[in-house]
């Protein structure tokens, strides 16, 4: 038998805490009473792995930072220092620098499953609306750490990206100063780089989960049916087709970060390079501003966004090629945001949707991937066409997204979850 003095000390303790933090009902609130729908499927597993690598990213970067030299001097050595001499420190760096790949690998599926099933639709504008911030915010991060191990590739595609802000008629060169805080990429750039990568950026992203979260939770979770569980409740108001997230899918949640850890760890202890992916071997080498690599190109979770960069080669309006590709990659990104009032279907899910909207959900799917090879190898005229018509029907898919989806025919949506 338990301790009934021990029990009550630990039941007012808690009352005590409650009366000032109110613990308990934040608990209830968005774990054991937060009801969401029974029928999550394989694809929801992806929410739950982003903040996994979430927490693995900020708990390895705070231990790297211990041990690194954000200076144009010390950087590459700093690095070489952890990787040899540090305490475990070349896992500390693999579980970091995989870590990014895995973070966008999971967010791009993340992102993926909410175009299936229209998460993105009324009343949930606004948790995509985060969600793309979120997706913003982890691209500067991952831009700003790219050129914190100081090697060839993280100096020379720093000095790429850096230089498309100088297509921006006007402003262009003075703000490539401002954001190198230099004529050149030196020391300073690093540094500032650094500050930024370690505790602004961070900062902002864990301040967009946050508000992604209470979103959700606030007008609840999508499901694979597109149906708003909240409309069926019983007698006591809960709903008919949702379960408590705790323990229900806490639990189940579990099965998939064993597999993800089990794949993640897989690539870390064996393949922590990923091929010349997640770390290019001119990485290997210092920064050279004299020695320019035989290729540059960003690390692939940029690719598809650079391929399009390149794929526009012709001048227009007065304005040169260059700054239309600045204009196209950023449109891209910016058509994201605007994707909630681009959809006119009557329904939520791809399940019910029609052979229209299924078609180009492939086409965008495939031609996003296209994207990303051509933009990690060295650019022909045959991949440069080929680059143009993907990030033609790139674009198609959400342009024409207002008539395909309102043209089309759908299929009846049934009034309950279908399991």
């Amino acid at each position: 038998m338990g301790n009934p003095n021990r029990s009550k000390a630990e039941k007012g303790l808690m009352r005590w805490i409650d009366d000032r933090m109110a613990v308990t009902q934040a608990w209830e609130d968005h774990l054991s009473k937060y009801y969401a729908p029974k029928n999550f499927n394989f694809w929801y597993f992806f929410g739950s792995l982003a903040m996994l690598v979430l927490v693995n990213q900020i708990l390895t970067g705070i231990w790297l930072t211990m041990s690194y030299n954000p200076s144009a001097e010390g950087a590459f050595a700093s690095v070489e220092y952890i990787m040899r001499d540090v305490e475990y420190g070349w896992l500390l760096r693999y579980l970091h620098s995989t870590g990014a790949s895995a973070f966008f690998v999971v967010v791009y599926l993340h992102m993926f499953r909410g175009l299936m099933y229209g998460s993105y639709r009324q009343p949930r504008e606004l948790i995509w609306l985060f969600g793309m911030a979120i997706y913003l915010a982890l691209m500067a991060e991952a831009f700003m750490g790219y050129l914190l191990p100081w090697g060839q590739m993280s100096y020379w595609g720093a000095q790429v990206i850096i230089s498309l802000f100088g297509a921006i008629p006007y402003i262009g060169e003075g703000l490539q100063e401002w954001i190198r805080g230099d004529y050149l990429i030196s020391g300073i750039t690093l540094n500032r780089f650094f500050s930024l990568h370690v505790i602004a950026l961070p900062i902002v992203l864990l301040a967009l989960v946050v508000l992604h979260i209470l979103a959700l939770h606030e007008v609840g979770s999508n499901n694979p049916d597109g149906i708003e569980i909240k409309k069926h409740k019983d007698e006591k108001g809960i709903p008919l087709d949702g379960i408590p997230f705790h323990p229900y899918y806490s639990v189940k949640d579990i099965v998939g970060v064993v597999v993800f850890l089990f794949v993640f760890l897989l690539v870390v202890f064996f393949f922590p390079e990923g091929g010349g992916y997640f770390i290019e071997k001119p990485n290997f080498e210092p920064a050279n501003s004299l020695k320019t690599p035989e290729h540059i190109a960003p690390v692939w979770y940029f690719t598809p966004f650079y391929a399009m960069l390149r794929a526009v080669t012709y001048p227009l309006f007065g304005m040169d090629a260059k700054f239309w590709g600045v204009v196209v990659m950023g449109g891209a990104i910016a058509i994201l945001f605007v994707l909630p009032w681009l959809d006119r279907s009557p329904v939520k899910s791809m399940r019910y949707k029609g052979i229209l909207s299924k078609v180009w959900l492939a086409i965008f799917a495939v031609c996003f991937v296209v994207l990303g090879v051509l933009g990690a190898i060295p650019a022909t005229e045959g991949r440069t066409t080929i680059a143009q018509i993907a990030t033609l029907l790139y674009f198609v898919f959400f342009l024409a997204m207002p008539f395909y989806t309102r043209m089309e025919k759908t299929k009846p949506v049934p009034e309950r979850v279908t399991g």
